[in-house]
């Protein structure tokens, strides 16, 4: 009985293990939600357009569908995480995310593809990973909760690590519809009943505060709210939630389209997909480096100063990358973007949880989604158009350079923002 398992004599290091214990949870779900869909979409992207006709804007568009759900889904979301216990949410998200995997193994025309990935995939992916696992990190850590989200998120590349190798795998030995039942099998029999069992949507669950720190007299009950945080909700009225929306729009819609038509670009040059895959690899490898990096760096910075830094190791891997003909150059470049890239997750979370507090956490990160749904969504089509009209990618990511710029001089419109010990 969890309840009865904390008590004050023990010591400080068994209470901080149940936080430790959610972002473990949270590195798996994340691997799952992410590396199983987008961190392999690229992958499959070719074995896709050759099933539905050649058209890499129509596989594009299958993103499109999937943040467009995502992003209605989100504020829905976002409110339920702030008030029913997170495991129902991060179990209906699996097994949405399972029965869509399942379906991508019987689709035979585009329609049904994206009904696939946007009803079900769209929405799985929104209520299984990233509201919800940074919520229940958020939950659990005050004082480092950057480098707790930092962390967690870990977990997004390191399936960007393995499963773009793995897909790769699949789909020349079995075919990519194959491919995808595979991971819905596993998220159906090993995710789902791990989440059930292991999630506690916050430490007063269990008479604890955040950072392992016991309660000396009665815990605030579920719907108590943090200093601060009563009150009608102003969210969508403060300029650092715009400025914040337009920045992580930005970067979003830059690193989708990147991943999403690395391996792509790769083999195009005559590259096979497994050497290609591996390429995404050594990007989300990096990523790891990159959100332990940020994550810490997060509780400590200005928020400007570390989107600055991630914008320029992006730009730096994006010129390396750019029309680059020699595959141990164009790794290099990856190898910066992801470092780069991997910074904005655990920063967008740590600046969240200083903005809004942990009780509004969940419907800041909602609100987020629809708000940046015109800015995140752009990439992915539009690079696909481009290379469907020339031929080449090229003047898709001379824009996407133009964008880094652009969101380096918006950061500037930030307004003071709370240090972490006050989120």
């Amino acid at each position: 009985n969890l309840l009865s398992a904390v008590s004050p004599d023990q010591p400080g290091r068994v209470k901080r293990f149940f936080g430790w214990r959610m972002v473990a949870v949270a590195f798996f779900v994340d691997f799952v939600a992410v590396g199983f869909f987008f961190y392999s979409y690229g992958v499959f992207f070719k074995a896709i357009a050759a099933e539905f006709g050649g058209s890499r804007l129509g596989v594009s568009l299958g993103l499109t569908v999937t943040a467009a759900v995502g992003a209605v889904a989100a504020p829905l979301i976002g409110n339920a995480l702030d008030r029913y216990p997170l495991k129902r949410i991060i179990g209906i998200g699996a097994i949405a995310m399972a029965t869509g995997f399942f379906c991508l193994g019987f689709v035979r025309t585009p329609l049904e593809f994206y009904l696939a990935i946007g009803v079900f995939i769209g929405f799985g992916a929104s209520a299984m990973g990233g509201l919800a696992t940074s919520k229940l990190v958020a939950n659990w850590f005050s004082r480092n909760r950057g480098m707790a989200l930092g962390i967690a998120a870990t977990g997004i590349s390191a399936s960007g690590v393995v499963m773009p190798f793995v897909s790769a795998a699949l789909i020349d030995n079995f075919g990519w519809r194959e491919g995808f039942m595979v991971y819905g099998a596993f998220t159906a029999i090993i995710v789902v009943p791990l989440v059930l069992l292991l999630v506690i949507s916050r430490p007063e669950d269990i008479g604890l505060k955040p950072d392992g720190q016991l309660y000396e007299s009665k815990p605030e009950s579920p719907g108590a709210q943090e200093p601060g945080a009563a009150g009608p909700n102003p969210i969508l009225k403060e300029r650092n939630f715009w400025v914040l929306v337009s920045v992580v729009g930005l970067l979003f819609c830059v690193q989708s389209a990147t991943l999403t038509h690395m391996v792509p670009r790769v083999t195009d040059a005559g590259v096979s997909l497994q050497l290609a895959s591996l390429v995404m690899s050594v990007c989300a490898g990096f990523g790891i480096a990159g959100k332990l990096s940020f994550g810490f760096l997060s509780d400590y910075w200005h928020p400007r100063n570390a989107i600055w830094a991630t914008v320029t190791a992006q730009i730096a891997g994006q010129l390396l990358m750019f029309n680059s003909e020699n595959l141990w150059l164009f790794t290099v470049g990856a190898a910066f973007f992801g470092f780069g890239m991997g910074g904005v997750v655990p920063l967008q979370g740590a600046l969240v949880g200083r903005l809004f507090g942990r009780e509004r956490f969940g419907k800041a990160l909602g609100a987020m989604r629809p708000a940046m749904f015109p800015l995140q969504i752009a990439g992915v089509p539009l690079a696909g158009w481009i290379f469907d009209r020339n031929g080449s990618y090229d003047p898709a990511f001379m824009i996407f350079l133009v964008l880094y710029v652009l969101t380096a001089l918006i950061a500037l419109a930030f307004r003071k923002v709370p240090r972490a010990s006050e989120g």
